[in-house]
């Protein structure tokens, strides 16, 4: 299959799990939603050519009944390929009906992804702009006094976004006491660090931590997207320090600074969104007459540096799989 057909293929898939999702905006069932996402996400890869591997998923295949770690997807027929997805990135934002909920895939070729375990990575990513300037091990006001060099605009000018937890308290003082501005949200950092490869967001910086398998996808687009990451992995627990050992993390990988190339490398590398609530750089689904909804998604692909912009306009009930997901999860 040509490359730029394959992209196409991936946005029909996260546009059929958005839109198996978004039915459930605000409903407050946000296990309804997931589960939709990831049915109508796997039932739409049969479609696609490719023999690929999920290698970041909704867990092991004790824990998930789909999408698993280690489950075969695609036809089975073309280039294989290491695929992480997140068929519902922002599962409590649907449920409330909050901004920034995406489906989301990310494919490399096979090796070229970080099989992340579960558990916490401590990020912080910026745009283009700012690419080389950052560095983990660095303080906040060092990092967001290079970002403003580099941007060429004073700290007071700068916005840090970050997941609203308890556990960034700290970093949230310091980006304050530098004199930077802050945006907070509350769940699905792949949307927030994708944002500050955008300059129409307005955010330049993301700092804390979140979900380890998310911060590969996120690494994923901000590579295409030109922009630099840093991350370190934060297991805490006993427990999770031994799962990390169980995928093959030496306690020095575990303190190691992943870079981008760590996350994510090559130039074989795929992205696709589609907003299933309206958010930064996406807009959510939306229901219009003669039961037609509309998508829109983004779509990259590293080795052209394309980047496609895709807004669908989808006859539900001529589609064969939207059908079948309705029958199952529309009367919820």
């Amino acid at each position: 299959m040509d490359d730029r057909n394959l992209a196409l293929e991936l946005v029909r898939v996260t546009e059929t799990a958005a839109l198996a999702s978004a039915k459930f905006m605000g409903r407050g069932d946000k296990n309804g939603a997931d589960g939709a996402a990831v049915e109508g996400m796997r039932m739409a890869f049969e479609s696609v050519n490719i023999r690929g591997e999920i290698v970041i998923g909704e867990g092991e295949l004790d824990e998930a009944p789909m999408l698993y770690v280690g489950e075969k997807v695609g036809s089975g027929f073309g280039p294989s390929y290491d695929i992480a997805v997140d068929p519902l990135d922002g599962t409590a934002l649907i449920a409330k009906g909050l901004p920034n909920a995406i489906a989301v895939i990310a494919m490399a070729n096979q090796g070229c992804m970080l099989k992340a375990p579960d558990t916490y990575m401590e990020k912080i990513i910026v745009g283009p702009k700012a690419k080389g300037c950052i560095d983990i091990k660095k303080s906040v006001s060092e990092n967001l006094n290079a970002v403003a060099e580099a941007l060429g605009k004073p700290v007071e000018a700068i916005t840090a976004t970050i997941l609203d937890r308890e556990r960034h308290q700290g970093i949230v003082d310091e980006i304050r006491e530098a004199g930077a501005r802050i945006k907070v949200f509350n769940e699905g950092d792949i949307a927030a660090g994708i944002a500050t490869c955008f300059e129409n967001t307005g955010v330049d910086i993301m700092f804390g931590m979140g979900g380890a398998p998310e911060g590969v996808i996120a690494a994923a687009a901000v590579k295409i997207l030109g922009g630099d990451m840093q991350g370190r992995l934060c297991p805490m627990s006993e427990q999770e320090i031994e799962r990390c050992h169980e995928m093959g993390f030496s306690d020095e990988d575990i303190n190691k600074v992943l870079t981008l190339d760590d996350l994510v490398c090559g130039d074989e590398i795929f992205f696709a969104a589609t907003g299933v609530t309206s958010g930064d750089f996406l807009r959510g689904v939306v229901y219009d007459v003669d039961n037609r909804a509309t998508t829109h998604s983004v779509v990259m692909r590293a080795k052209s540096g394309t980047i496609r912009f895709v807004e669908a306009t989808h006859k539900l009930d001529k589609n064969d799989i939207l059908r079948k997901l309705m029958k199952a999860y529309g009367n919820r």
